[in-house]
């Protein structure tokens, strides 16, 4: 436990170490490239939290981080063009605050996720993967000839959105944005499961008649569970689109969400702190990688396999010694 806690503060300061160096050395593309692993990391324990305590495999959570960034960026297309969203019967415009960008975000992807997981918790198993990916799929596509935001060709923004007191433009200040964010999720989640909520899920998720046994609901408690899920990830949609400033449907493609996966995968699933470690060596292995040969997912895959054979932990739970059990 105090070797798995000494790793979670670790990795934490080293995700502030680079960026601060960086940004004394004029470094500003290695900021970015932190940057984009912190927002991964949100994702992936938004995921995390679906799949590593209630043992829902998701295969369609790129929708949830699709929206997220969608909602970002109609809603600051709206701001930067001067056009309303809507006249009639109410007029809504747009706005280039993130803080209010995300609280559209999280509500957007809960609904999605509620909605989507109503119908999918009705199955298990293989199904459940398949209908989460369907219903990615068809929001994907659904983006792809929605030519009012750019169909295929995405929609780019002009100008980072704001927040108040700060230069978002400035890449070390927009760092520090993500990443405090990344310390509201990390903080919640790990509330959250050692709450009494998440106790139960974790029960639901080893044995549902025990549960159900003491007056408790398992699809309700999935159910919930899942739209946190969801919210969560799309709060890092919304952050991610605001980083390149673009949105496309690649955010919703079935390639993403098996990025999402890898991170928690690669860094241990059911443990908070592992999709932040899972998201910062995908993002080192893109970059360092990826310069060499374009077809750095080979080494990619051979990690991952590696770490489903020898580490079911994920490198996390390797380096800590203990497992957490999914069974």
């Amino acid at each position: 436990m105090k070797r798995e806690f000494l790793l979670n503060g670790g990795l934490l300061i080293l995700l502030v170490v680079i960026p601060a160096v960086a940004w004394f050395t004029d470094e500003p593309f290695l900021i970015t490239l932190v940057t984009r692993a912190v927002i991964f990391s949100i994702a992936g324990i938004g995921l995390n939290f679906a799949l590593g305590f209630g043992g829902l495999v998701s295969f369609g959570h790129a929708a949830f981080f699709g929206l997220g960034g969608y909602a970002m960026g109609i809603l600051a297309y709206h701001a930067q063009t001067y056009t309303p969203m809507l006249e009639w019967p109410v007029l809504v415009e747009g706005t280039n605050s993130m803080m209010i960008i995300w609280v559209i975000a999280i509500v957007v992807s809960a609904l999605a996720a509620l909605a989507i997981g109503a119908l999918s918790l009705r199955t298990t198993g293989v199904y459940f993967i398949m209908i989460t990916l369907a219903f990615g799929q068809m929001l994907y596509y659904f983006t792809i000839s929605w030519s009012a935001y750019g169909g295929e060709d995405g929609l780019s923004i002009y100008v980072r959105n704001g927040f108040p007191g700060l230069n978002t433009m400035d890449p070390i200040q927009f760092f520090i944005i993500c990443y405090v964010l990344l310390l509201v999720v990390v903080y919640g989640v790990y509330r959250a499961e050692k709450s009494p909520f998440g106790l139960m899920l974790q029960a639901a998720r080893q044995n549902e008649d025990r549960v159900q046994a003491v007056g408790q609901v398992p699809y309700r408690l999935y159910l919930t569970a899942f739209t946190i899920s969801g919210a969560i990830t799309g709060l890092a949609g919304a952050l991610f689109a605001d980083l390149n400033r673009f949105v496309s449907p690649s955010m919703l493609s079935w390639q993403t969400s098996g990025e999402i996966m890898i991170f928690v995968i690669l860094g241990g699933v059911g443990r908070v702190f592992g999709p932040v470690a899972g998201a910062a060596l995908f993002v080192l292995l893109e970059h360092s990688l990826g310069g060499l040969s374009e077809y750095w997912h080979i080494y990619l895959g051979a990690i991952l396999l590696g770490v489903v054979l020898f580490a079911r932990g994920g490198l996390f739970g390797l380096i800590a010694g203990r497992e957490v059990a999914h069974d």
